[in-house]
């Protein structure tokens, strides 16, 4: 039986192309580290490499920000210049997908998230990302949230407007066409 989360090697090959030319088109986002050895970490992990392509595969443009000094782990997120076309129009999580009564989204962006096998960014890796770019000028991006906040029935998201990156609320349930999620993951 085929494992769904793995991908052909045409597939693979082409995704690692994408990777590698974005890699060294951004070499801002990621000084001192090498696509060689990024490249050799991916060829290692199949099951991530497949995460990576459900990000490229929903706009999401994965790059490398950083490597864990700790782990060793390259650390991927979502790079688009804006949320990614392939999660918006997404509610919060699955309890406030399913306490809407009526125009239900297709899905939540933590069950997004978790099918794709990546983290939601949070808010303090939000603004790292902000700190390589200038992302979500036009739309924005549900972040994980605190539970004493979601508890309460409220989420948050973020955006860059004025030059500065916001943190707002909304109801979790609440969805817009210019809302989603940016995802990380290491690897």
């Amino acid at each position: 039986m085929e494992n769904k989360k793995e991908l052909s090697s045409g597939q693979r090959e082409e995704l690692l192309s994408t990777l590698k030319a974005r890699f060294e088109k951004n070499m801002n986002r990621h000084i001192g580290l090498e696509w060689v050895k990024v490249h050799a970490k991916l060829e290692t992990n199949s099951e991530k490499l497949w995460s990576i392509n459900e990000m490229e595969r929903t706009s999401g443009e994965p790059d490398v920000v950083g490597q864990d000094i700790t782990t060793g782990e390259y650390i991927f997120y979502d790079c688009s210049a804006e949320s990614p076309k392939g999660r918006r129009s997404v509610c919060y999580d699955r309890e406030a997908l399913e306490s809407r009564k009526e125009y239900k989204p297709e899905n939540s962006a933590i069950d997004m998230a978790a099918d794709m096998g990546i983290e939601l960014l949070t808010e303090e890796k939000y603004r790292e990302l902000q700190q390589l770019g200038t992302y979500d000028t036009k739309t924005s991006s549900w972040v994980k949230t605190p539970a004493e906040i979601r508890k309460l029935g409220g989420a948050l998201f973020c955006d860059r407007r004025y030059d500065t990156v916001f943190v707002y609320h909304n109801g979790a349930e609440s969805y817009y066409a210019a809302r989603g999620f940016r995802g990380s993951l290491m690897v």
